[in-house]
Order: structure tokens, then C-alpha cells, then sequence
């Protein structure tokens, strides 16, 4: 019984501790989420401000601007991409509101990008045209040529593929280690019930050893009883012999006197 009611509070002490586990974590998901959510609100108002200011320069400023509108519209990109992971993980009952967000602001990343590419493509007709009429500065041929910016691009673009595949490997790893103490929990507590199933085996085998105690115990007071009422049945019988002898000597022995 002892080690019935020892196993029955592992188990409330696993599914409490358990229920702590999942709330914890998704209390922190929610956190991540919204942490999220902030910074890419902020990116966007950076890349809108960005765009509109693009329209305005030229030459090395619009080129430097375009580099860093690329990177934040990557790093958006990331954002979201991290959002929908994290949206696996919280409560079912929150997961259509963030995944609404989450596509609403696809949809609105979608946009800035088509913004920021038709602006680039119409200052590049005009640069062209201004060009062919023999007119510009030197710095519209730069803005063409930007194979050397667009390589940048590439790059960093390959080091924030490459930070993101760290970031699965690290989540990876980290469901592998919950997976493995899973295990280890579902061993424990199958090593457990192997041993509660054994101690009723043994519960059962001493309450037939009981059982059959018992009867012997009662057949044993059974006899005693017999073998008592017999040993009083011949003390009787003597009594009365003696006392019938004792009679028939002084009863015989009168006459004669």
C-alpha cells in the first residue's frame, strides 16, 4: 500500500510539474510573439520612412539606402518566418489571431516590397533616359552598375540564411532533448508500474497464504475441540464407573455384616 500511494503522487507530481512545463512555455512563446510583433512593426515604419525617402536621393546616398532597405525587408521577412514557428507552440484557442496578424502583415510586407521595386525600376528608366540623352553626372551609370552592391547583398543575405538554420538546429536540438527526457520519464514510470504490478502479484499470494492459514487454523480449533469434549466424555464415564464400583463394594459388604 505504501508503494501504491508512492507511485500515485509521482504521477500528480509529474502531471503538475508537466502543466507548469506547458504553461511556462507557451507563456514564453507568447512573450517571444509579441516581442516579435513589436520590432516588426517598428522595421515596417523604417522601411515605409525608407522608400519615400528613396525617391528623393541619388548617386551613393540612394545606393547605401537601397542596401539597407534590402537587409530590413530580409530581416522582416525573418521576422515572420519566426512568428510562424512560434505560433505552433502557443495555446490552440491563440493560434488564429497571431496567424491572422501574421498574414495581414505577409500581405502588407508583400506590398512595401512591390513599392520599393516599382520605385527602383522608375528611377532606373529615368536614370537610363537621361543617359541616352547625354545627360547626367557619372552617378546615374553608378546606380546601374551595382554588381558589387548586389553581391554584398547576396552575402548577407547567405549570413542570415545561414544564423536562421543555426536557429532550427538549435530548436531541433532542443526537441530532441524533450524528447529524449520524455522517453526517460515514460521508462520511469513503466519501471514503476512493473513494480506496483509485482508488489499485488505479491498481495495477492499473501492473501492466499492468509486464506489457507485460516482454514487450517479453524480445522486445527475443530479437532481441539472434538478431542476436549472427548477427554470430558471419558473423565464422566470414569467417574461414574468408580462411583458405580464404590456402590456395588459397600453395597455388597452391608448384608454380609
Amino acid at each position: 500500500f505504501t508503494s501504491i500511494y508512492s507511485f500515485k503522487s509521482i504521477i500528480f507530481w509529474i502531471n503538475i510539474l508537466g502543466k507548469h512545463i506547458v504553461k511556462s512555455k507557451q507563456n514564453f512563446n507568447m512573450i517571444l510573439l509579441e516581442q516579435y510583433e513589436q520590432q516588426y512593426a517598428v522595421l515596417i515604419a523604417e522601411i515605409t520612412s525608407e522608400i519615400a525617402q528613396l525617391k528623393q536621393l541619388k548617386g551613393v546616398e540612394r545606393r547605401d539606402l537601397s542596401s539597407k532597405i534590402d537587409g530590413s525587408l530580409a530581416e522582416a521577412h525573418e521576422l515572420l518566418e519566426q512568428m510562424t514557428l512560434e505560433i505552433r507552440d502557443i495555446d490552440v484557442t491563440l493560434r488564429p489571431s497571431f496567424q491572422n496578424k501574421v498574414s495581414c502583415a505577409q500581405v502588407e510586407l508583400k506590398r512595401l516590397q512591390n513599392d520599393y521595386r516599382s520605385s527602383k525600376e522608375a528611377q532606373q528608366k529615368q536614370h537610363m533616359t537621361v543617359l541616352e540623352l547625354g545627360g547626367g553626372d557619372g552617378d546615374y551609370y553608378d546606380d546601374v552598375s551595382i554588381g558589387n552592391d548586389q553581391r554584398q547583398r547576396l552575402l548577407e543575405n547567405s549570413e542570415r540564411i545561414e544564423r536562421t538554420g543555426n536557429r532550427l538546429a538549435d530548436g531541433y536540438r532542443v526537441a530532441l532533448e524533450t524528447e529524449a527526457l520524455g522517453a526517460n520519464v515514460l521508462n520511469d514510470l513503466s519501471h514503476q508500474r512493473e513494480v506496483l504490478q509485482g508488489a499485488r502479484s505479491r498481495l495477492r499470494e499473501t492473501n492466499a497464504d492468509l486464506g489457507r492459514a485460516s482454514r487450517t487454523l479453524n480445522s486445527m480449533m475443530l479437532r481441539a475441540l472434538r478431542e476436549k469434549a472427548v477427554l470430558y466424555v471419558v473423565g464422566v464415564c470414569f467417574v461414574v464407573a468408580v462411583g458405580v464400583s464404590l456402590y456395588l463394594t459397600f453395597s455388597s459388604s452391608a448384608p454380609t455384616a
